[in-house]
């Protein structure tokens, strides 16, 4: 019976969105950003130099119609991508009100987000009184730290020993729908981090905040601080049943990689696999080994976004983009004849762009295991209703299948 493999590049867009224009980081508009386009141009100038050198080589994905699917979805070229396509290839459009993972991922899975998130503004409180009182509450302190918008990795630098000196968490946001908790594992405790959490979610949740986020960190100011994988987000479950719930009800077994799970509240998922990206691919390369019959398995790679977009690193982005193109011929190797496999992505967050926020894109569609197919310009409800024509499953929602 059939496989089905959705693997989502976090933030791996490829341009061309046309209400990029409603869409900001700071003061400027998404438009014109394109994640794939512009880290391949970088290292095709020679500006992405550091761990690696010389053109994108992404030789796999590139066959299958990758550098196909950026010209398709933007007019841009993608230097050491533009390759003749193999596989199936086309790009995608978000409805969506959002450039996050929660509507990236729920969009992608047939399930539109029908309302509008709440965002904190850039401001210093970011929080109202009532929220930030509740926060401390459920630490059990008598207030927080932070209170702003800040990068992840910057605020655990800069207020990381006083959280360990007063036990106060560090809460903060960005430009996504998020409310985000730093704490120390061993000072704070980990169990004590997420029991702040599971609290603290339904409130944000009844005020359309998307993402309660655990950010979990070790160290000290003389060894630096340091966040572990031991991230848990605490989302608002989607509006309706997605594909986990279609493939689930209809009696088939539901993998989770990464922060799927998560994502969906594990509503519709039957098994998660967690960990580091390249403990991902192992997971991956496991369950193309494993997986049962008529299973659908539904994968995150999040380092992109986490690690390289964010921070607007040309060079980690491109090291990790050919990393993992590098990891799929064994993966393709352990496939079975049926399967389908579908990469794509959830949003883009360009490192060539300003600030250091998603970037609203399009996202390619590249399919393996069905030989060579343009889809064209497709939206991301079509992806799921195409997981779930391929492996028999009955859809719900508007998505069309482009099997």
């Amino acid at each position: 019976m059939a496989r089905a493999f959705l693997v989502v590049m976090d933030s791996v867009g490829c341009g061309g969105a046309q209400d990029a224009d409603k869409f900001f980081n700071g003061d400027v508009p998404d438009t014109g950003a394109n994640t794939l386009a512009h880290i391949a141009q970088a290292c095709a100038d020679g500006k992405a130099e550091e761990g690696r050198s010389g053109p994108l080589h992404m030789p796999n994905l590139a066959a299958l119609g990758l550098g196909a699917a950026v010209k398709l979805a933007s007019g841009d070229e993608a230097p050491g991508l533009m390759a003749k396509p193999t596989g199936l290839w086309g790009a995608a459009s978000e409805v969506s009100m959002g450039k996050d993972t929660p509507s990236g991922h729920w969009e992608l899975a047939g399930v539109p987000v029908p309302w509008d998130w709440t965002y904190f503004p850039d401001t210093k409180p970011a929080f109202p009184d009532d929220l930030t009182q509740a926060a401390a509450k459920a630490a059990g302190t008598d207030g927080i730290l932070g209170n702003c918008h800040a990068s992840g990795t910057a605020i655990i630098d800069e207020l990381g020993e006083e959280h360990m000196r007063t036990g106060w968490p560090i809460c903060y946001t960005s430009a996504d729908s998020v409310f985000q908790i730093a704490a120390h594992e061993e000072t704070f405790g980990l169990q004590h981090l997420y029991d702040m959490c599971e609290e603290l979610a339904p409130v944000l949740h009844d005020m359309n905040v998307g993402r309660v986020i655990a950010r979990p960190f070790v160290g000290s100011k003389e060894q630096g601080f340091t966040r572990t994988t031991n991230r848990h987000d605490y989302a608002m479950e989607p509006p309706s049943p997605t594909l986990c719930d279609w493939v689930q009800d209809a009696g088939r077994h539901v993998y989770a990689i990464g922060k799927i799970g998560d994502i969906f509240s594990r509503r519709g998922i039957d098994e998660v696999r967690k960990g580091a990206d390249k403990d991902l691919m192992g997971h991956l390369l496991d369950l193309a080994d494993e997986a049962v019959d008529g299973s659908f398995t539904f994968a995150n790679f999040v380092e992109f976004d986490s690690l390289f977009g964010h921070r607007r690193n040309v060079s980690g982005y491109a090291s990790a983009l050919e990393w993992f193109d590098s990891c799929l011929p064994e993966f393709f190797a352990r496939l079975g004849k049926d399967d389908l496999v579908i990469f794509t992505a959830d949003h883009g967050n360009d490192p060539t762009w300003v600030g250091g926020d998603h970037t609203r894109e399009r996202v390619p569609v590249i399919g393996y295991g069905l030989g060579n197919k343009e889809i064209g310009l497709r939206g991301f409800v079509d992806v799921g209703a195409s997981v779930a024509d391929h492996l028999g499953v009955p859809t719900q929602g508007t998505g069309k299948s482009f099997l």
